[in-house]
């Protein structure tokens, strides 16, 4: 699927500082879109519906399988999470860089739709330092963040099938190397061709 915006894909294992990056960087970048997300799984802390996620009941996800609605979808840790297929649609196809935060599965999913998409993986500098993290939160029983390192295990193999690897050791290293990597993927050849179509076309190489 051949659109004027670009994609963006992050996904990392719970606790690895994906959503603290990603809300970072739409502060600092003005052209970049976050597509929320639908979970049946229910909100955490200060969350809001419609704002970090679309929280609906089980019952009414299988519902909106069923009728199309996602362009991809996957259960991770218990709970079922999709991706919009319109609000993505609508948003590439005005020329708006969208970003998704995403689980490995889903990632994968988007990227046989759109081969253009940039999938970022983001990794735990240690399975320590992951731990740690997961406990500082204060969200999750030891039985919960228990599951959730054995699941780390499962994503961060994942990795490998990802277009960009960024080890969130330092902050504010991260942040620099994730906003390189959308700047970069903004002056491709390919996408520059997608995004400026009337210059390359008035200088003869569409």
């Amino acid at each position: 699927m051949e659109t004027p915006g670009n994609l963006f894909c992050v996904a990392a294992p719970s606790g690895a500082g994906k959503s603290s990056l990603v809300k970072a960087l739409l502060e600092l970048d003005s052209h970049l879109a976050v597509s929320v997300s639908h979970t049946t799984r229910p909100p955490r802390g200060q969350e809001q519906h419609g704002r970090e996620y679309w929280f609906v009941g089980e019952a009414e996800f299988r519902e909106m399988i069923g009728r199309g609605e996602f362009f991809e979808h996957a259960q991770v840790h218990g709970n079922l999470y999709g991706t919009s297929r319109r609000a993505i649609q609508d948003r590439l196809a005005a020329g708006e860089d969208v970003i998704l935060e995403i689980d490995w599965q889903g990632a994968l999913q988007i990227k046989q739709l759109f081969e253009h998409a940039v999938l970022i993986f983001i990794l735990p500098p240690s399975w320590a330092e992951l731990q740690q993290r997961l406990m500082r939160r204060g969200e999750d029983q030891p039985d919960v963040i228990a599951k959730r390192m054995a699941n780390a295990r499962e994503e961060v193999a994942q990795a490998r099938n990802f277009d960009f690897v960024i080890i969130n050791a330092l902050f504010e290293t991260a942040l620099f190397d994730l906003k390189t990597v959308v700047h970069s993927q903004r002056l491709k050849y390919a996408a520059q061709r997608r995004n400026k179509s009337q210059v390359f076309a008035a200088l003869d190489l569409i």
